[in-house]
This record gives structure tokens, C-alpha cells and sequence, in this order.
């Protein structure tokens, strides 16, 4: 043996050996193994490269794995990575704009899904790459990506299933919507930033409410309080009061409500609806109105008058000023704390807004045909919360550590219906397809002679008197009422409601202008003869996204399958299909991966045999995001659960307290650290010291310090080699062992069941610790040295069972230690004592 263990030059042949024997593979295992152990590799993003945080999750798994499979059981881990839509698509279209200054819309669909996936197969090799410089056993051969065929195949297949039983709809609800990125966002994607801000204190009527966004504020007309508050009990829900607000005199209506917190500044506050979940909760609950104040690009529209076009923050103050000027700003609160909501993909301050959009009703029953569900019986119904909630409660599926499942539960009491929709090219499309025309028919209100803008992809305003009951997000055609024929197809971003008398003459974006309202009045009356239209005669405003692609003909139904239709289910007609353009929520492909890595929706044997998995092990931070929807997702579709326990651990930290992560910029590529100090000392120092479920500080010290403990244990076996007895064979001097000898075995058994008991109780932070100063203080500075001068002195019998001891306790603690520092303990069994060319990676635990 060479004096140091040099891991530049042996970890990668190394893992060459173990590739080649195809040990990965539980199916290429030495022996009868009988009893499986399965897990599915959290999928990594292909957004760039792995972090140090990634590190510590993989090598937790690779510890685990290890040690299912030197105790003979059947073990499959399957690798893979995430699609990662929102953020691998922003990556790359940042790119493309700041080296070519083009759009998505400037390259087209087609070609910037090219350029994303040729982005994330680079990324996902180059993450393959670092998880073998890790060490990790993965069986490559089942290697899967969220995006690839057969992924899709059981993508397509439970929405199928899924919108077939109810649980999937398309409808108009309040979503998170991220005016950067230009696409919802799921409640679980939200990163709450604390800002600082001036918080408003404003006199409306006789009451004073607050807010720290006042630009919100134009359309508030529903002022709530707690019914049981006895500072307002002489107000009625439901009564009027005339007040002047913003715009000028308002009535307003007086609800009550109990969701209203009376012990919160006054009691009382006005209602946003459109913009704020709970307003829009209370609006729905009581029947009231919704009105758009902000549209999707963050801008102000209309209905703020002067204001409208501009920004939050070139609005605020102006807006403020003039709450001041008309005496309605009460007094202002600096250095107000409160918490925003951003885009954890994206970083984009999140605006709800009432859109149409899928979603997964988390609320709705039905009943499974199969169930192994405790506590739900096929026959009875059931809803994806219950799922949710059963199997943890049932103790079918353990959440571990315990102050985590606590989280899950309460979650659970909170959870909304899933918005699954994106309005992202890279991902799985939505597997509907329209059929022609979605809308009624939108006649222009451009008149005989009006030139048609031949000018797409470009918002454009109408107006109209009659409500045709189109919503944001709704597929409409557009007619030219003197031709009666139809000239473009569009979709609703914006439904403003207002008078006559409030239409903006001069807004260049309408169809046509007026010179004054008389002309607009007069132009009205010719289209609605039967109709009385004064100024206060109430029109509707849509703004619209003109697509030119959309389809002329067809009977407006829409078709929900698996493989793309040859025609619509309806109609029989398939020349005027179009796909719904939007794609999924990634973590839809995700929830499914249990079980599609396994070949869902097929019946394979893999499904058969390794279904529900062990074990899934991802970072608290995706408790809700991730674990939560492969629990519902495995429960409706397969009728079982996807793991049995969920491991959560903690968010490795650098020394100023900051996570790991590739958004924030504070990555720290593991082989970096590995060329310094090899995979085996990473791994101990990320393991060592902490409990799974804290959060683990990453210091670069402790990484070295580890490299110096391998190089003990390296050294500790080029001691033996040369201290070997001539033509001795294991376990030659067993028969020679002293009294002192067979206590120190003894001891050796009993450390042997203590770490073996950490290992099944995932303390793997015991587990590594005890090793480490079993090895260190224990073996090599007390047994070892004890038996130095038997070794060297000593008679035949005397050096026969001091070496029998040495090697016997040597050879079990390099099993100990294998799953934790696989690279070295590999090499030095190979070196001592693999005189079959047996490895070390299958050795009996």
C-alpha cells in the first residue's frame, strides 16, 4: 500500500469497479436476497450544477442505501432529475436576451424548446457527473427525467384519470400571479420576504382602516368587521353609507364577517378582491363584486384614472399625495415590517389576480375501485385531503423527525385547490385540445370603414355595452361587423367594469376615438337601437392578447386525452383541434415519481416489486410542495402509498447562516472540495455533529480534519499488511486469542449493535461519530497499540492471535464505516483482505 491514500487517483477507479460489477442493480445482487429496499432519488433541477446542500441529501441516501445492501436485501435507488420549468426556462431566456437581444415570442415556441432542453441535457450530465464524483450507488440503467417519454406517458395519464373523476377543473379563481415571469405560481412556491415599508392609516366614512398598499384601494367599496364587534354594532350588514373616496363620492356597503381579527389596528378594513386571497374568499362567501385594479404587467388600469398605466412603485407616492390633498390620509406609520410574497422560481413580486385557470380540487369525493389505504375503504368516498391526512395519521407513511409532521397537519387545515396551470413553453403541454373557437363570437366595436390592426401579440382595448360573460384567460374570436366576417382570435387578460361617462375618449388602444362622448353616445345608439344610453349606462372593457393562430371553426368543446386526438369527441371534426398552450406545474410530474420511475402507468414487474418505496429523504422545505402531492397523487392513481417514511433533513447553511441554492447564487460546487480533500471527507463532514432534520453548517475545516481521519484508517491497514504473519490466513489465530482478546470482541459486538441501531433509527449523526472514535481512540490508539509488542516480540501463537484480533475488529469496522466513506474503505479492503476479489460494497453487514 502506497503511504497515503491518494483519492485523485483511485476515487474515480473506484467507482469504475463498482459500475462494472453491476451491483447497482438490485437484480444483479450476489445471493438470495428476498426482502426489498427501495427509494427514488429526490430529482435534482437541471438549472446548472449541484450544490453543497445537494451534496449532503445524496450522500444521506448513499449511507443508507450502503448499509440496506450489505444487509442482504434487495436494494434499488433510482436516479433522475426535474425539468425544473419556470426556472430552467427563465435561465435560458435570460441568456438569449442578453446575447441577442430577442424575446421567446422572437424565436417561437418550437425553437426556444430546443434551446431550453439542449440547456437542461447539458445540465443533467454534468449533475450525473457530480453524483458519481459523490459516490453514490444509483442504478443508472433505470436513469429517468421528468421530461422524458415515459415520464409524459404517466403525466397524460393521471390528468386523464384525474379530470375523468371531477378532481381536475378549469374555472375562474384567485391565483398567484408573478408579473415578472408572466405565470402563476403555486401557493407552495411562495418565499415570504420581509420588507419595510409606510404603513397608511385612511379615513373612509366614519372608520379608519390601514394598508401598506394604497394603490389597491380604487375599487374598494365592501367595508367588513367581526359581527360580534360592539365598537360597530350599530352597523348592519348589508347597509349603504355614501362616502368620498379616492376617485371622488362612492356607496359603500357595510359586511360582516368573522374571518376579520377585531384586536388587529382598527377592526375593520376594506376589501380588495381581486388582488388579496382572503378579500377574495370574503366576496365570495357573501356574493359580492371583483374589480381589477391592476392588470398583468403590474401597471395601474383605468379605473385609477390618472394613475392608470403606471406601476406600483411610480404610483405609490402620487397616489398618497392625493389621498393627503383630499384629507383622507389620517397619519402614516414609517418603517412598517410586513411580509411580501415572491416567486421562489423567479424572484418576482407575486400579484393575485382572478384568472382562469386548471386545478386540482383537493375537496372533492370520490371513490377508489382498489385501496390498501388504511382507514379508506374502496367503497367509501373519500377526497385527496383525507388521503392526504390518513395516511399519516393512520401511521402508514411516518413523517420523520416528529416536529414536521405537526407542520404537515396543520398545512392540510389550510389548503386551497392546486392551480396546476403555467403559462411556461417548457413543460409538459396540458393535454386538452379545443375545439375551434372557445368563446362566443366578440364583434367589434369598430364600425364600417375601421382599418383592422394587422399588429399582434400586442394588448388592445374595446369596449362594449353588453357583459358577455367572457373572464381573463377565456379564447375569444373577433368579427368585423360590416364584413361579418371574423379577422382575429384573442384571449382576455383584463374585464374592467365602468359607465359611458367614464370610457376613456382618447385611449389609443380602442378600436376607434372620439372627439367627444356625444360622438361616442351617438356611435353606441346605432349598434343598440333598442337600448336607452346615456353617460351612466353601464360597458364593459376587455383587454386582449390577439393570437392569430386560433382556429376559425369548430363546435367550441374541448377533448382531455392522453395521446393527441384524431378528431373531436363531439363534433368528428379534427382539422381545427388546438392545444391548450399553457404547461403543468412541474411538481405534477414529480408527484408521480415513485411510481412512474417505476414504469407507471404500466403493470410492470419494478412496480410489482419495489411499490411503495422505503424511503424518500428530500429537505423540509418541500414538505408541502413535493411530499404532500405524492402522497394524494400515489393514493388516487395507484389506490397506495408512495413510501413509507418521509425523512426530512435540514438546509446545510454556510458559516453567515445563508442556504445553499442556486437562486441565491451561494452554490459551492462539491468537487471543488473533493479535488482538495476527496468524496470521503466531504461526506463524514456533512453527516458528523448534526441531527437530520437541523440544519448542518458547511465548514471547510472539517472536511480537512476528515481527510486526515482517512488517512488513519489508510494507515491503519498498511500496518496490518506489514505486520502480517507469514502464510497467514483470515482467522488463522482465532484459536490463540487471550482473555483481553475476547473482551475486546465482545465489545466489538456490542458497538456493532449500538451503530446498527442508529443506522435503522436514521441517526446517522451517532452513527458516524461512533464510528469515528471507535476507530480512532478505541482501535487504533488503545487495541492496536496494546498488541504492538506481541506482534513484534512475540511467540508464533502470541503474534498469530494478536493479528487474528487486529484484522478481526479492523475488518468489521471497515463495514461500519463503508457507507459513510465508501471510497477509502473499498480500496483498503481490497488491499488486505479481498483475496477473492470480493467487494467490499457487498460484504455481509
Amino acid at each position: 500500500m502506497d503511504k497515503n491514500f491518494n483519492h485523485l487517483e483511485l476515487e474515480d477507479k473506484i467507482y469504475r469497479m463498482w459500475e462494472k460489477s453491476g451491483y447497482f442493480a438490485p437484480d444483479k445482487l450476489p445471493g438470495e436476497r428476498k426482502e426489498t429496499f427501495s427509494i427514488a432519488l429526490p430529482p435534482p433541477n437541471v438549472t446548472g450544477t449541484l450544490h453543497i446542500g445537494q451534496a449532503y441529501e445524496t450522500t444521506l441516501q448513499d449511507i443508507l442505501v450502503r448499509f440496506e445492501r450489505m444487509r442482504g436485501k434487495k436494494t434499488l435507488w433510482v436516479p433522475g432529475t426535474d425539468h425544473a420549468a419556470i426556472a430552467t426556462q427563465a435561465k435560458v431566456e435570460k441568456k438569449i436576451y442578453e446575447e441577442e437581444g430577442k424575446s421567446r415570442h422572437d424565436l417561437g415556441r418550437e425553437e426556444l424548446l430546443r434551446r431550453v432542453m439542449e440547456f437542461a441535457l447539458e445540465s443533467q450530465n454534468m449533475i450525473l457527473t457530480q453524483l458519481r464524483k459523490m459516490g453514490v450507488s444509483l442504478d443508472w440503467s433505470r436513469l429517468a427525467f421528468t421530461l422524458d417519454e415515459k415520464r409524459a406517458k404517466a403525466v397524460y395519464a393521471a390528468f386523464k384519470k384525474m379530470y375523468d373523476a371531477g378532481l381536475i377543473y378549469r374555472g375562474h379563481r384567485i391565483v398567484n400571479w408573478d408579473p415578472k415571469g408572466q405565470t402563476t405560481v403555486s401557493d407552495d412556491e411562495i418565499e415570504w420576504v420581509e420588507e419595510q415599508t409606510a404603513f397608511y392609516y385612511l379615513k373612509y366614512g366614519p372608520f379608519e382602516i390601514g394598508t401598506a398598499r394604497p394603490e389597491t384601494k380604487f375599487g374598494d367599496k365592501y367595508v367588513v368587521m367581526h359581527p360580534k364587534d360592539k365598537r360597530y354594532e350599530k352597523y348592519e350588514h348589508g347597509q349603504k353609507i355614501e362616502l368620498e373616496w379616492i376617485n371622488g363620492p362612492i356607496t359603500a356597503t357595510i359586511i360582516k364577517d368573522e374571518v376579520i381579527d377585531m384586536e388587529f389596528g382598527t377592526g375593520v378594513m376594506t376589501i380588495t378582491p381581486w388582488h388579496d386571497n382572503t378579500d377574495f374568499e370574503i366576496a365570495e362567501r357573501h356574493n359580492l363584486e371583483k374589480e381589477q385594479i391592476i392588470d398583468l404587467e403590474g401597471k395601474l388600469l383605468p379605473i385609477a384614472e390618472e394613475f392608470k398605466g403606471l406601476s406600483i412603485t411610480e404610483a405609490r407616492s402620487r397616489i398618497v399625495a392625493k389621498l393627503k390633498q383630499k384629507s383622507l390620509l389620517v397619519r402614516t406609520e414609517e418603517n412598517y415590517t410586513h411580509r411580501i410574497a415572491t416567486n421562489s422560481r423567479g424572484n418576482g413580486v407575486i400579484e393575485p389576480q382572478i384568472m382562469k385557470q386548471w386545478f386540482v380540487n383537493v375537496n372533492k369525493k370520490f371513490k377508489l375501485k382498489n385501496s390498501k389505504l388504511k382507514g379508506i375503504r374502496a367503497e367509501n368516498e373519500t377526497t385527496l385531503k383525507e388521503i392526504m391526512r390518513k395516511t399519516i395519521s393512520s401511521g402508514q407513511i411516518k413523517i420523520t423527525p416528529e416536529q414536521f409532521e405537526k407542520r404537515y397537519f396543520h398545512w392540510i387545515d389550510n389548503l386551497r385547490d392546486w392551480c396546476i396551470s403555467r403559462q411556461i413553453w417548457f413543460g409538459h403541454r396540458i393535454p386538452v385540445w379545443y375545439c375551434g373557437k372557445k368563446a362566443q363570437t366578440m364583434k367589434r366595436m369598430g364600425f364600417a370603414g375601421d382599418v383592422v390592426p394587422q399588429v399582434f401579440n400586442e394588448k388592445t382595448l374595446t369596449y362594449r355595452l353588453r357583459d358577455y360573460g367572457l373572464a381573463v384567460g377565456d379564447k375569444v374570436a373577433f368579427e368585423d361587423s360590416a364584413k361579418r366576417t371574423v379577422f382575429g382570435y384573442g384571449t382576455i387578460t383584463e374585464v374592467l367594469k365602468m359607465t359611458v361617462g367614464e370610457i376613456d375618449l382618447k385611449d389609443k388602444r380602442h378600436w376607434k376615438t372620439y372627439e367627444n362622448r356625444g360622438e361616442l353616445i351617438v356611435a353606441f345608439k346605432r349598434h343598440y337601437p333598442e337600448k336607452e344610453i346615456t353617460e351612466n349606462t353601464p360597458a364593459w372593457l376587455y383587454t386582449y392578447t390577439f393570437d392569430s393562430t386560433m382556429p376559425k371553426n369548430g363546435c367550441g368543446n374541448l377533448v382531455v386525452s392522453k395521446d393527441k386526438p384524431t378528431a373531436c369527441l363531439s363534433c368528428g371534426r379534427n382539422e381545427n383541434l388546438t392545444q391548450d398552450p399553457d404547461t403543468l406545474d412541474t411538481w405534477f410530474s414529480s408527484g408521480l415519481w415513485t411510481f412512474s420511475t417505476l414504469g407507471w402507468p404500466e403493470e410492470t414487474d419494478d412496480l410489482k416489486t419495489y411499490h411503495p418505496t422505503n424511503l424518500m429523504s428530500p429537505g423540509y422545505e418541500i414538505l408541502y410542495l413535493w411530499i404532500s402531492r405524492m402522497i394524494f397523487l400515489s393514493g388516487f392513481l395507484l389506490g397506495e402509498i408512495p413510501f413509507k417514511t418521509a425523512l426530512m433533513h435540514g438546509i446545510v447553511r454556510d458559516e453567515k447562516g445563508r442556504k445553499f441554492s442556486k437562486s441565491s447564487g451561494i452554490g459551492g460546487d462539491p468537487r471543488e472540495v473533493i479535488e482538495l480533500y476527496g468524496a470521503d471527507a466531504l461526506r463524514m463532514a456533512l453527516v458528523s455533529g448534526v441531527a437530520i432534520g437541523n440544519d448542518p453548517v458547511f465548514q471547510i475545516e472539517r472536511v480537512k480534519a476528515y481527510k486526515h481521519f482517512a488517512n488513519k484508517v489508510w494507515n491503519v491497514g498498511r500496518f496490518l499488511l506489514m505486520n502480517k504473519p507469514n502464510d497467514y490466513k483470515q482467522g488463522d489465530g482465532e484459536k490463540f486469542l487471550k482473555p483481553d482478546d475476547k473482551k475486546r470482541l465482545k465489545e466489538l459486538e456490542k458497538i456493532k449493535k449500538e451503530i446498527t441501531k442508529h443506522y435503522e433509527n436514521f441517526e446517522l449523526h451517532l452513527a458516524c461519530e461512533k464510528i469515528y472514535h471507535f476507530l480512532w481512540n478505541t482501535f487504533a490508539n488503545n487495541i492496536l497499540e496494546e498488541r504492538k509488542e506481541r506482534l513484534k516480540n512475540g511467540g508464533e501463537e502470541d503474534k498469530l492471535g494478536a493479528y487474528c484480533l487486529l484484522e478481526t475488529i479492523y475488518k468489521e469496522s471497515l463495514k461500519m464505516l463503508h457507507p459513510f466513506m465508501p471510497f477509502v474503505t473499498e480500496q483498503i479492503y481490497q488491499e488486505v483482505f479481498a483475496q477473492n476479489s470480493k467487494l467490499l460494497l457487498v460484504e455481509e453487514w
